[in-house]
């Protein structure tokens, strides 16, 4: 089941308040940037944030793990009460993108002249 437009605004709506947040379409499904951080993914219309100690500081007792897709590292998966929690999940955002390494960075590709 594909995530619905209506769930990637919603959630881009709770977290209106942190800079330079935003989504992008990958695999059918979505993952959430904080600056240049991809720190969740949107599967099947529910929120799965990566882990960290601070995010799990924040989220606290209502911790739970979940798989955003087969195969991939289990996640923080967020419950529709906590997506209504505008200020926790904001800050939940926030700490996990402060947490995790910069991104690294791209090597340029090498073009191909045609020449031997």
């Amino acid at each position: 089941m594909a995530t619905s437009q209506s769930t990637t605004d919603f959630i881009l709506d709770q977290l209106s308040s942190v800079p330079n947040v935003r989504v992008r379409k990958m695999f059918g499904e979505y993952a959430l940037y904080c600056g240049d951080k991809v720190v969740a993914l949107i599967c099947d219309d529910q929120l799965f944030v990566k882990i960290t100690p601070a995010g799990k500081a924040v989220v606290g007792d209502r911790y739970a793990e979940g798989i955003a897709y087969p195969r991939a590292k289990p996640s923080m998966l967020i419950s529709a009460s906590d997506l209504e929690d505008h200020e926790r999940l904001c800050d939940l955002i926030r700490v996990t993108s402060a947490a995790l390494p910069p991104p690294k960075s791209k090597k340029p590709k090498m073009r191909k002249t045609g020449r031997l």
